[in-house]
């Protein structure tokens, strides 16, 4: 019988982090999840770069890769334990968090720390900028995916079609279509449905608009994608058997 192997990785990686600013180096573990992004805005805290900082991987003097894809996992470069991570950034002097002025530079007043443009400040409302619009395009394109379908399905069906409309968390309901197509009151593709019962929440109209006829509490509007259309007769029909 042959047996089964599965590489397996470490989740997190033990770097070194030299920069162009501090004499010192020091030892951090990260997680290789950690976007670039998210990288440097640990290390502006760990070397007091600013968000104009470019990054390159050593393998003791040997330059493996620049790493500068704000988009980019960390571990989707070959990061291994005890490798360097040389900070670059040419706005802040050599030396300039280890003189002996670090009183009076934070001494600075948020108006005139607000007028820098590289700062951790700046550097995290751009970055929680960027994420918001991501995240914004993301839902966008989801919700569009989504109306695309309620359409094809809304295509499918007509007025006078039997159908049977089942709604999250609501007993399943028995009606005729009435009413196919967008509407006034809400964006997308709605069906207007005539129930065989009291189960409904209108008469066809909605808002002052009316879009078909029936009694009150006879009328609904739901989605295509909550609607079967099918066989599904009203209780007379089945009395004649």
């Amino acid at each position: 019988m042959s047996e089964s192997y599965t590489v397996v990785t470490p989740t997190h990686v033990t770097l070194i982090i030299t920069s162009t600013i501090n004499s010192f180096s020091s030892q951090r573990r990260f997680a290789k999840t950690l976007t670039i992004a998210d990288l440097k805005l640990k290390l502006v805290m760990l070397t007091g770069a600013t968000q104009s900082m470019t990054l390159e991987l050593y393998k003791g003097k040997n330059l493996i890769c620049n790493m500068n894809d704000d988009t980019a996992l960390l571990g989707s470069f070959p990061v291994e334990d005890d490798m360097i991570i040389h900070v670059t950034d040419t706005n802040v002097k050599c030396g300039e968090f280890e003189s002996g002025d670090i009183e009076e530079r934070y001494k600075l007043s948020d108006n005139d720390y607000a007028k820098k443009k590289d700062n951790f400040r700046t550097f995290k409302e751009q970055n929680l900028k960027n994420l918001t619009q991501t995240k914004d395009q993301a839902m966008a394109k989801d919700q569009e995916k989504k109306d695309k379908e309620e359409e094809e399905k809304a295509a499918t069906m007509k007025i006078g079609d039997r159908c049977q409309v089942e709604v999250v968390n609501q007993p399943k309901k028995l009606g005729t279509i009435q009413y196919v197509g967008p509407t006034d009151f809400h964006p997308g593709y709605w069906i207007g449905v005539k129930y065989d019962e009291p189960v409904g929440k209108n008469d066809g109209s909605v808002k002052g608009k009316r879009y078909f006829e029936c009694f009150m509490k006879y009328g609904g509007f739901v989605r295509p994608s909550s609607v079967t259309v099918g066989y599904f007769p009203e209780a007379d029909e089945l009395d004649e058997f």
